[in-house]
């Protein structure tokens, strides 16, 4: 299951940064992970101070 992020994103930059493939992108009061480009890694949920990305 692809992640996602929570409203608890305070658009850091962090998990984009992170993202092996790309698929965070900024979005509108947060950032967003595109699904379709998810490989469901964890790398974005693991550099997210905030925990944010999550599993669905």
């Amino acid at each position: 299951m692809a992640y996602k992020i929570t409203d608890d994103c305070i658009s850091c930059g962090s998990c984009a940064d992170g993202c092996p493939v790309n698929a965070i992108s900024e979005g509108d009061g947060k950032y967003v992970i595109d699904a379709d480009s998810c490989i469901e890694c964890g790398a974005c949920a693991s550099v997210c101070p905030v925990g944010a990305p999550v599993q669905e």
